[in-house]
């Protein structure tokens, strides 16, 4: 497949998993592993940064996946910055996939302090990837403070929806040029993974959706062929919706 390039690295993979949630780092090992992914997201507040202790960054070989640390658990620009500083200050990345949530019981965005944030980071130096809602006003301003990805929710965070709004997908596939549109959030099933690539996104990436299946591992593997699948018909382009049939073997030419 056509590579993923964000900020002028190329991932082979179009999936991008996170890594809690998990029942063990074992299990998340074997479901890295069936993903196919290249990149993998780990939470800077909630890994143990430790490393006399056992980890979750034991259980994955960054020779292997480039870690992308995220500042899940943050509601403000302040705690999401200080989270950033610190993944980098220990050596974790100097990449950063933003989240700053603005409302605790659907975990949305707040918008208006991912883009304070976003502006911070930037200046400081970092790769900034945020998480985001579809709305195209905020891509904009995101872009313009510098942001290295945009990376709108399909769905609430763990609600397994699927992709909600896929006209506001369409539009952001349109508006966004120069840096990839990411569906970050809401993906339940293989489906849901294919029509997200098939509506344009560069990449999908998820948690729950592979955490939370009664067989992790083998959804870790539907998912990354959905994603393949999904850019495929994305590149093909699909045949016009029609609202009668036309006949698969045309009778134009037919000797009766």
């Amino acid at each position: 497949m056509d590579p993923l390039v964000v900020a002028g690295r190329q991932f082979r993979s179009r999936l991008i998993v996170g890594t809690g949630k998990y029942k063990s780092f074992q299990e998340t090992a074997r479901a890295l592993e069936a993903s196919g992914a290249e990149m993998v997201t780990v939470a800077v507040r909630r890994v143990n940064l430790d490393r006399s202790k056992e980890s979750l960054l034991d259980f994955i070989d960054p020779a292997k996946y480039f870690l992308l640390p995220n500042t899940a658990g943050c509601y403000t620009a302040d705690e999401a910055v200080r989270a950033a500083r610190l993944g980098r200050e220990v050596g974790l990345s100097e990449w950063i996939k933003l989240e700053v949530i603005g409302d605790q019981q659907t975990l949305y965005p707040d918008v208006q302090a991912t883009l304070e944030a976003t502006r911070v980071l930037v200046k400081e130096g970092f790769i900034v990837l945020p998480y985001t809602s579809d709305d195209v006003v905020f891509a904009k301003r995101l872009l313009d403070a510098g942001a290295s990805a945009i990376m709108p929710l399909g769905a609430p965070i763990g609600s397994g929806l699927g992709i909600q709004n896929e006209a506001n997908i369409r539009i952001l596939r349109e508006v966004i040029t120069g840096v990839p549109l990411i569906v970050d959030a809401g993906v339940g099933t293989a489906s849901d993974a294919a029509i997200a690539m098939e509506l344009g996104a560069d990449a999908v990436l998820m948690n729950t959706g592979i955490a939370n299946a009664q067989d992790p591992v083998l959804m870790a593997d539907a998912m990354k062929h959905a994603v393949m699948a999904g850019r495929k018909a994305y590149l093909a382009g699909r045949m016009p919706k029609k609202l009668y049939a036309t006949a698969s073997s045309p009778a134009e030419g037919v000797v009766r």
